[in-house]
């Protein structure tokens, strides 16, 4: 096995000799309690037969590249955790210049890289990490040991935010040794320190590996992120990535390379309401962790920050309301309706505060649309819904003395429907490589409660001095460590499995239909695509014994690779300052294409003369077609492995999409022994161009199960295994 300064030297190259490749460094942004139970693995809080099977990970240590950790916090505490037994692990407690930072049997290592940080610029900027989160890996952000306890944080009893939300906080391997590597702060993520940390995690000994962070789309052999993931999934590691914070518009998705495990965002069941009432009757639901609430029955005067400017300031800006913006002539004692935007939420409520107001509704406007947030208000407070707050603009307009009041009531479970696809989390299709469905999955991401540190406030702003052990926080951030903890479970189930195998049995397992019996939805109420949730929302009960998995090789992936230069020119205008001996691109002909791709010897990658297949036929767990036009055909091939009873027969379901004809050949698989691979190929045609057909995009499914096979379950469905793959079928190419 290398070590980190090895294997950095051999990813990355800093003397000309020998030189792979020259990238230059981009920086990269960031992107608990009741999950579980959301999840299926406990039950009104007590551990499942599932979750036991799997020793609550026990075997499995998860790294986290992410802000850093805050050692203190109780989710790190080993308790009466053994000592760290034999499993491979090399790392060690680099403390820098923190005296107090210390590690245990849980948090069995840490580290710090914060060179590439430092030579970005980034610390001269407007708000400069302090010298003492430069040198140590102790969290002064919080989103590190938010990440890092949702994934692997010890079960803590009676955790809440201000009350909000009690119950028993715990990672998804709650049983798992936890390291961080620290490569981010407070500007953003250096994407060669997180490529120095995802090198450092896999020569450390690290059998998962999660990063809530990612920037705008990019091509595989300049993402420094694609680069070090690829050696972490050849060297036995699964890469758990966010798929970013930029829907609901399409291609938006992030972390696009098929080795990477990319993860939207979904709400769980679970509301924190806040009750706005007016007019005497008409009530309106958002959202709030507020500590304080407004009489119920005592109505106070409401007025829209729009018109409680300051004569010195525009409209626009007390709408928003922005510091200095609102007069408090007109605010005091009254309930200010703010729009969302521009300044922190949070913000708008100090403004209001400051210039007397009792209350806050902050509205959405219409391109925030329904997605809401809960979060540690500093006065009573609702977050609405565009939709929602159209009612009370109305009745603004309605009426010369408005009055109403807040109530935010405790937490309510049993929402539904639940999960809906968070408006804010990235889409598909695939930027890079349509051949690829992105995301892979989804899991919850919406006001989720974790771990935080003891440095910074809830509402990471600098006039609040609360301090909180436990957060509530949004985002695929918060959605990726949750499948991050999910793997660390099969990791200890099945330690043999490789990356792919581990992978494809969570994608494969995954529901499509929300808790009320209905399809997944957006938040804005329409259906949601694969280009949202993916494969589906996270089964960790089922992905515990899929029955069938997807593994995927090294081979497979040096020929997807290799297919691109033929089917495509990702790499158009590489740089290569001063003429250095930058690999040839995928926009060159030459064959011995030199990849800046290793395998766990250190070895490059080459392409050599093929044939390479085609991307779309790489031995992926989902299936995307990237063009089918007028009566054309085509077909991509797979194969399952057995990891099940050994004597199995699956039948294959196949669910077209409209005006299309899907064939699965064969459509019967028998396996005589467990490990036993057979093949398949999927046939495609759009026979029929109506106007459903007429759609870019259309989705559909094919479903392997044993229900009615030889396999251990016979014809007892509720047991059978399900192996799905979702179908994405373009219809308009070019």
């Amino acid at each position: 096995m290398l070590n980190a300064d090895d294997a950095f030297s051999l990813l990355f190259g800093s003397e000309l000799p020998g030189v792979v490749a020259v990238i230059p460094d981009t920086l990269r942004q960031l992107h608990t309690t009741h999950s579980w139970d959301f999840l299926g693995l406990a039950s009104d809080g007590q551990i499942t037969p599932a979750w036991s099977s799997a020793k609550l990970g026990a075997d499995t240590i998860i790294g986290v590249v992410d802000t850093g950790v805050w050692p203190e916090s109780l989710s790190f505490q080993d308790g009466a955790m053994p000592s760290v037994p034999l499993l491979g692990w090399r790392g060690t407690c680099d403390k820098g210049n923190d005296t107090t930072f210390q590690c245990n049997r849980k948090l069995i290592g840490a580290r710090f890289f914060s060179e590439g940080i430092r030579a970005s610029g980034a610390v001269s900027g407007d708000q400069p990490p302090s010298e003492e989160d430069l040198s140590s890996p102790r969290d002064y952000v919080g989103h590190g040991s938010h990440t890092l306890s949702t994934a692997g944080g010890a079960m803590v009893a009676g955790a809440s935010v201000l009350g909000h939300g009690r119950g028993t906080a715990a990672g998804g391997s709650p049983g798992a040794r936890v390291a961080p590597y620290k490569a981010c702060y407070e500007p953003g993520c250096s994407s060669v320190d997180v490529l120095a940390a995802v090198v450092a995690a896999v020569a450390d000994g690290v059998h998962v590996l999660s990063l809530s962070l990612g920037s705008p789309p990019s091509d595989y052999l300049t993402d420094l992120t694609s680069i070090g993931a690829f050696f972490a999934a050849q060297s036995g590691v699964t890469v758990v990535c966010s798929a970013g914070n930029s829907g609901p518009q399409p291609s938006t998705a992030t972390n696009l390379a098929p080795w990477i495990f990319t993860v939207g965002a979904s709400t769980m069941d679970r509301d924190f309401p806040a009750y706005v009432t007016f007019g005497g009757s008409t009530t309106i639901q958002g959202q709030s962790l507020a500590d304080s609430t407004l009489p119920l029955g005592q109505a106070y005067p409401i007025i829209s920050g729009e018109n409680a400017n300051l004569a010195t300031q525009a409209p626009s800006n007390s709408s928003l309301c922005l510091p200095g913006s609102l007069d408090p002539a007109k605010v005091n004692g009254k309930i200010v309706v703010c729009v969302r935007g521009v300044n922190a939420r949070v913000e708008k409520g100090l403004v209001v505060k400051q210039a007397g107001g009792v209350g806050m509704v902050l509205c959405n406007d219409a391109g925030s649309g329904d997605t809401v947030v809960a979060e540690a208000h500093l006065l009573a407070a609702a977050h609405c819904s565009y939709s929602q707050c159209t009612q009370l603009f109305n009745y603004l307009q309605s009426t010369n003395s408005p009055m109403g009041y807040i109530n935010a009531t405790d937490t309510s479970f049993g929402v539904k429907p639940a999960p809906k696809m968070a408006a804010f989390s990235s889409r598909g299709p695939n930027a890079i490589t349509p051949q690829i469905l992105k995301p892979d999955i989804t899991a919850p991401g919406v006001s989720v409660i974790a771990a935080y540190s003891g440095a910074v406030s809830p509402t990471m702003l600098p006039f609040d001095d609360r301090r909180v052990p436990y957060n509530i926080m949004s985002g695929t951030s918060m959605s990726c460590p949750h499948v991050s903890g999910v793997v660390g479970l099969l990791k200890t189930k099945y330690p043999s499995w490789t990356p792919a195998m581990i992978k494809s049995a969570i994608m494969t397992t995954a529901n499509t239909r929300a808790n009320d019996g209905n399809p997944i939805r957006d938040e804005a109420g329409a259906a949601a695509t694969p280009f949202g949730y993916g494969s589906g929302h996270v089964d960790p009960v089922r992905a515990l014994d899929p029955g069938l998995v997807y593994d995927t090789t090294l081979l497979d992936y040096t020929n997807f690779v290799c297919a691109l230069k033929l089917t495509q020119n990702p790499l158009p205008d590489v740089p290569n300052p001063g003429g250095l001996p930058l690999l040839d691109t995928f926009s060159s002909a030459v064959d011995n294409l030199v990849l800046p791709l290793f395998n766990a010897a250190g070895e490059p990658c080459k392409c050599s003369q093929g044939p390479y297949g085609r991307p779309e036929d790489l031995n992926y767990p989902s299936i995307a077609v990237p063009c089918v036009s007028g009566g054309g055909e085509t077909e991509v091939k797979r194969r399952v492995k057995n990891v099940g009873a050994p004597a199995s027969r699956y039948r294959v379901t196949v669910t077209a999409p409209a005006g299309v004809t899907v064939t699965v050949v064969p459509n019967e698989l028998d396996f005589a022994a467990t490990g036993e691979e057979k093949e398949f190929v999927v046939k495609v045609k759009l026979d029929v161009v109506n106007a459903a057909a007429a759609a870019n995009y259309l989705f559909g499914s094919i479903e392997w199960s044993d229900a009615d096979g030889l396999g251990a379950y016979g014809s007892d469905v509720s047991k059978a295994h399900r192996v799905r793959s979702p179908i994405v079928v373009k219809t308009k190419c070019g």
